[in-house]
């Protein structure tokens, strides 16, 4: 499986680095992600910017990965999403369970907490 993981803090983003994450692909990716998850990943972002299609199989790994972060009391959520891929993901509701970000940058503040009304002084 074509993946890079970096490490931001304590950020863990996945690159997925395939057109087309389906069945065949799913196995080592899951594989991957699971590790990270069980190596104390708390916070995962999961970057789709190269993905192009997904099919209703990448659809239940990214409920797997869900659950498992949920399990951890952990977060998951998606960025560089394309419109297809959002899509599909939309129609499934997935959407409603799992944050997704059209940005990484976005992704990554999502997971910081809300400052309303607090100044540096």
């Amino acid at each position: 499986m074509q993946l890079q993981v970096e490490a931001r803090g304590d950020i863990r983003i996945v690159r997925v680095q395939v057109a087309k994450l389906t069945y065949p692909t799913l196995s080592p990716f899951f594989a991957e992600v699971r590790q990270l998850i069980e190596g104390g990943a708390r916070k995962l972002v999961i970057d789709l910017q190269a993905v192009t299609y997904v099919d209703s199989a990448s659809i239940g790994c990214f409920m797997d990965i869900y659950r498992l972060m949920q399990e951890r009391d952990g977060a998951v959520k998606l960025s560089g999403v394309q419109p297809r891929v959002e899509t599909m993901i939309s129609m499934t509701g997935v959407h409603k369970l799992i944050d997704i970000h059209r940005e990484e940058a976005a992704a990554l503040d999502a997971f910081e907490p809300r400052r309303k009304g607090k100044t540096d002084a």
